[in-house]
């Protein structure tokens, strides 16, 4: 799909090309949408209006503005008077509905188990009751499930049934209560910020100029107090002062009291409630002084108060704006176009199909592994390897056959094409398309040095990937014609050829910002009660300020309305909503640094608890790709007279029976013999829980744990792993002339490398007062060697998952709180069980974890870093929730007693609300 519409009400537009027709039609700036008004991305998308072709900053204003043509009201751009994103569209269409559109709502709605997602950016957000608001009122909703607004960013993600709920009617309710909600989109989300930004600025400096001239005119009215001052020109003075903080009333502080009245129209309380009854009362006693010159005057407060509020929320934003952009950089922003060449629907639906069948078949057999595991003893499980990767090795190597063989097919077609095509027709084939247009089954063309924009499957010979974003690990990967190329990667090599099997926000980059989005999302318990006592506190502040106007107004009356005015204003709890948010989001984001990458809102909070860590073995605390040790010779016990070349014999067997599989034991079976001639094989056929079989050269073989390989016949073969110093074993066996028993051949003993930081990560959470705890599949005895040699409290292994959620449910019986450290898909009952999880999870991984965090870069001391942080925000927050309770308890009476005045309150309020932010931005360092 190009940006251009293809189909335009073409009458309409030719009758408009006159340039008569089109005298006094109001345009946008440079660079700003035809529409709406708002700045336009590079490259923009286009509608054809009025017989030219428009800029357009979005899908919606695109479809919304040829909807409008389509219908034939193109005169409706011809009598607005202005562009602005509230002018009112023709009866007939609205511009919410456009995002009911089918093909717009793919752009940013999703589906998660059987329920539709959406990311929104959100205007206009000022605290965390705006926040609260919008929820609460979503929440009525029928068919909202649940909705997450977070105030740092100004995103909100919702998930609903789509059946009962159209997206256009969301957008509506968020508007009707005053926020101005739109689809996420990095580039036009961050205009959104930026234009916010400018406004805020703008407001201030209108604020400083009246506060400073109001203040310049109420210090010579004080000072004429005491010289005698004629009344008429103390007036002049007051007419002067209310000509001058007019504008920052009406206009600076609109911001207030637009919030304000959006609460109280949803029958709710914010924090601009309180400010803005006390700057209405302060301006409006002041104007009714000046009218009848009785009274007092206050306009230098009213004016230095807005300026202090807005000088604070200027500071306060900017802090969470610049929080809240720290995690862009850990996400590319995809490109805007890519270089479409084919497509091959039918192919990539039966790699989808077969996938499907794979997930499907993978359930029951785990579920069956799982039960035969938990069935044996002590002695069978201390001979077997752990079954359950053999399945994944079967899995992996029927997709990699079927995407292979789509390859090669390909190629063959491309190559008989080239012969015959011409210049002219390769160029008629290729097509530049927008990243949001891709589908599945289209073929790209991926330039050098360019961003994958999406998972798929390649389809030229070989590539050069770089996956340094979603592993962290700079070496380059070579593919090979067939293999799964995922979205986020870096084409380090020359041009190839891709198949599509993932729409760009399907892929893992998308993956990684939903997760990262949902993270930030989440309330913890923490912010949620911070959140209750704000809105509790400014409904007590409310009842207080009524009865210090009643008390004032019984002793003093003529100051009943400042002292209440102080009261509101210096007891508002904004740095209470404050105290958890922002130190939560810039935790997360320093812990992103780390490649500590936290999916679940509870995450940190739960982190600076915990007193147990569980780890896995395989692929957790070892890198889970073994090395070939030792080749030991079985047959007739020749061990002692074994040749080389027999050896190089045997491992050619076993590589060739491993060729096309992804599991660990197969990469280093083929890399050990990559020199060996490998025999071709026949027949082969892969045993879930078992191993392979195939025929080589007339023989039947088979490769895989002792009792799969021997058929589970009684045998003395003994696997050795403690005096061999491995980890795991596999035996080879064969099958000869009709013969019924299986002949052991030989045993391939592996090892598999401990990470480099595990014991050092591991002595630092014993000095943190942290029990370790291996619980491993693997049934080998040298596990246990592993776990003392890296000084481990305690290890157990051989065990089920069934075993693992024991264990850990025992140590939370105990009062434990666990964090379990594992693969993120073997392992997800556990980590589901765990009081919180983590994952060290390849680029692959992503869309199985089922953890509470993801470990992105492979570097397993981010475990460490992660709980100091988690601590080290704990303490921040904890010192910000009592900073703001002694602070509003503190100004609290001073304040009823009329000692505070109006526009010390404000500078209090502000900068009490400024060292809840600055404080939080100490863990930036952390």
């Amino acid at each position: 799909m190009s940006n251009v519409p293809s189909s335009m009400a073409s009458t309409t537009s030719q009758y408009y090309e006159d340039n008569s027709i089109t005298e006094g039609l109001v345009l946008p700036l440079a660079g700003h949408c035809f529409h709406c008004g708002d700045p336009v991305p590079q490259p923009p998308f286009h509608a054809k209006i009025l017989g030219k072709p428009r800029e357009m900053c979005c899908m919606g204003c695109q479809l919304a503005s040829q909807s409008i043509v389509e219908a034939g009201l193109e005169q409706y751009y011809l009598d607005r008077s202005e562009i602005n994103r509230t002018a009112s569209l023709p009866t007939q269409l609205t511009r919410l509905e456009a995002y009911d559109h089918d093909e717009i709502k793919s752009q940013f709605v999703y589906a998660q188990d059987g329920l539709s997602v959406a990311e929104l950016s959100v205007n206009n957000l000022r605290c965390a009751a705006c926040t609260w608001l919008i929820e609460s009122r979503l929440d009525e909703l029928e068919g909202i499930s649940k909705c997450q607004v977070n105030l740092t960013n100004q995103r909100m993600r919702v998930i609903w049934n789509e059946d009962k709920l159209p997206i256009s009617r969301i957008l509506a309710t968020i508007n009707e209560i005053g926020y101005e909600a739109k689809p996420y989109r990095q580039d036009t989300h961050e205009a959104m910020l930026a234009r916010h930004n400018n406004q805020m600025l703008i407001r201030l400096g209108i604020a400083a100029l009246g506060s400073m001239q109001a203040m310049m005119y109420a210090v010579a009215i004080y000072f004429g107090e005491y010289s005698d001052m004629l009344i008429f020109q103390r007036d002049f003075l007051r007419w002067v002062s209310l000509f001058v903080s007019t504008p920052v009333f009406f206009y600076a502080g609109i911001p207030f009291f637009t919030s304000a009245w959006s609460a109280i129209r949803a029958r709710q309380v914010n924090m601009d409630v309180p400010v803005s009854i006390a700057l209405i009362v302060t301006f409006f006693a002041s104007l009714y002084a000046t009218i009848t010159g009785q009274g007092e005057t206050y306009y230098d407060s009213v004016s230095m108060f807005i300026f202090f509020l807005l000088a604070g929320r200027y500071i306060e934003h900017n802090a969470r704006l610049k929080a809240a952009t720290m995690a862009n950089d850990l996400v590319v922003v995809e490109p805007v176009l890519v270089q479409k060449i084919a497509e091959d629907k039918e192919a990539a639906e039966l790699i989808l199909q077969q996938l499907k069948k794979n997930e499907l078949e993978k359930t029951a057999v785990n579920e069956d592994v799982s039960n035969q595991v938990s069935n044996l003893d002590t002695n069978e499980v201390s001979t077997s390897a752990n079954p359950t990767p053999n399945f994944m090795q079967s899995m992996d190597a029927n997709v990699h056959r079927l995407t292979s063989k789509i390859a090669q097919d390909w190629q063959r077609a491309r190559t008989q094409q080239s012969a015959i095509s011409t210049t002219a027709d390769e160029a008629k084939e290729k097509q530049m398309v927008t990243a949001h247009s891709l589908q599945v089954g289209d073929i790209i063309l991926v330039e050098s040095g360019s961003e994958i924009i999406s998972d798929g499957i390649l389809l030229s010979q070989t590539a050069t990937v770089s996956q340094s974003l979603l592993t962290g690990e700079g070496d380059l990967i070579i593919k090979s014609q067939g293999d799964y190329i995922v979205g986020g990667a870096q084409n380090d090599s020359q041009p190839f050829e891709m198949l599509v099997t993932a729409l760009p926000a399907d892929s893992q980059i998308g993956l990684i910002d939903r997760l990262m989005n949902r993270a930030m999302s989440e309330k913890p318990k923490l912010a949620q009660q911070a959140d209750k006592l704000a809105r509790w506190f400014v409904a007590r502040i409310l009842v207080l300020s009524v009865l210090v106007f009643i008390g004032w107004y019984i002793v003093d009356p003529s100051q009943a309305i400042w002292a209440t005015v102080a009261v509101l204003v210096a007891t508002c709890p904004c740095a209470l909503s404050l105290a958890t948010p922002i130190a939560l989001t810039v935790a997360t984001n320093r812990l992103a640094s780390y490649g500590f990458l936290t999916t679940r809102g509870h995450t940190l909070q739960t982190l600076a608890e915990i007193t147990h860590v569980a780890f896995d073995k395989t692929g957790t605390l070892t890198y889970g790709k073994p090395n070939l040790l030792n080749i030991e010779l079985l047959k007739d016990n020749d061990t002692a007279t074994a040749t080389d070349e027999q050896k190089d014999t045997l491992l050619a067997i076993a590589a060739a029976l491993e060729v096309g599989s992804r599991h660990p034991i197969a990469h280093a079976l083929l890399t050990a013999a990559y020199q060996l001639h490998l025999p071709s094989t026949q027949a082969l056929q892969h045993y879930p829980a078992g191993g392979v079989e195939a025929v080589i050269d007339g023989v039947l073989y088979r490769i895989g744990h002792v009792d799969f390989a021997l058929n589970d016949a009684d045998n003395d073969i003994v696997i050795d792993l403690v005096s061999q110093r491995a980890s795991s074993a596999v035996v080879l066996s064969c099958q000869q002339n009709d013969s019924v028993t299986w002949q052991a051949l030989a045993c391939f003993y592996f090892n598999d490398k401990v990470r480099d930081s595990a014991k050092a990560m591991l002595d630092t959470l014993k000095e943190l007062g942290i029990e370790t705890v291996m619980l491993t599949g693997d049934p080998s005895p040298q596990a246990l060697v592993l776990a003392e040699s890296l000084g481990m409290h305690s290890a157990y292994n051989g065990l089920s998952p069934t075993d693992k959620v024991t264990h850990i449910q025992k140590l939370q019986a105990e009062g434990g709180v666990v964090l379990m450290v594992g693969d993120g898909i073997n392992d997800a009952p556990v980590l589901a069980a765990a009081d919180v999880s983590t994952s060290i999870a390849g680029a692959a991984d992503l869309a199985q974890v089922s953890s509470d965090s993801i470990i992105l870069n492979g570097q397993i001391d981010a475990i460490t870093a992660a709980k100091r942080i988690s601590d080290k925000t704990e303490r921040i927050i904890k010192q910000n929730f009592r900073w703001a309770l002694i602070y509003n308890g503190s100004v609290l009476i001073p304040a009823a007693l009329g000692y505070v005045p109006p526009w010390l309150a404000a500078i209090g309020m502000s900068l009490s609300s400024l060292f809840v932010v600055l404080n939080a931005l100490r863990l930036k360092r952390a």
